[in-house]
């Protein structure tokens, strides 16, 4: 007898709606939740990830021998071919340990957090896909409470840079509504 299939969810929303929020409370009903910002944030310190910046790049994004994201943001940021070269890289790296952590995992429901699960084009990896949605003016305050460096422009920036949160609710198999001021 084989074992039930995996449930894979995608929690997904833009930047400010509260996604780490809302993935403590799935946490908190036992389904683990696989962090992929903070897994990719591990992997750019890996030897294959620096090889491949130093192959592409040089020595542009390093500080010593360290890799400093806010010059990667910077270039990232200002030119969607940048961002998709890095990412097309990146993101398989990034699901294989997702796959890889997901196996490992003993609840039949297991969750990946990422803002950018449409725009990466990682639907096919989840069964169902949640989006977290929250007005525009309290996505800003967020930001600005855990950032106090970031200008609204380059809030707005990074906003826009990803798909808007109206189409990411059309795709959705699920929207959860975070509007209140105290969720971060």
């Amino acid at each position: 007898m084989h074992p039930p299939k995996k449930i894979k969810v995608a929690l997904t929303g833009g930047i400010g709606t509260g996604k780490t929020y809302i993935s403590k409370q799935f946490l908190d009903m036992g389904i683990p939740v696989f962090y992929a910002d903070e897994e990719a944030k591990k992997l750019y310190n890996s030897e294959k990830v620096l090889a491949f910046f130093t192959e592409n790049y040089g020595n542009s994004f390093f500080t010593e021998t360290r890799l400093d994201f806010s010059k990667l943001a910077t270039y990232i940021f200002e030119n969607p071919e940048n961002r998709k070269q890095i990412e097309d890289f990146i993101h398989p790296l990034v699901m294989q340990q997702f796959e890889d952590w997901s196996s490992q995992q003993t609840s039949n429901i297991v969750m990946l957090e990422s803002a950018i699960i449409f725009e990466a084009k990682l639907e096919k990896f989840f069964d169902k896909i949640f989006v977290v949605d929250a007005p525009l003016d309290v996505r800003i305050k967020r930001i600005k409470n855990r950032d106090l460096t970031i200008s609204e422009d380059e809030i707005m920036q990074r906003i826009h840079s990803q798909l808007s949160q109206e189409e990411k609710c059309k795709r959705a198999d699920l929207v959860i509504l975070n509007s209140f001021d105290y969720c971060y």
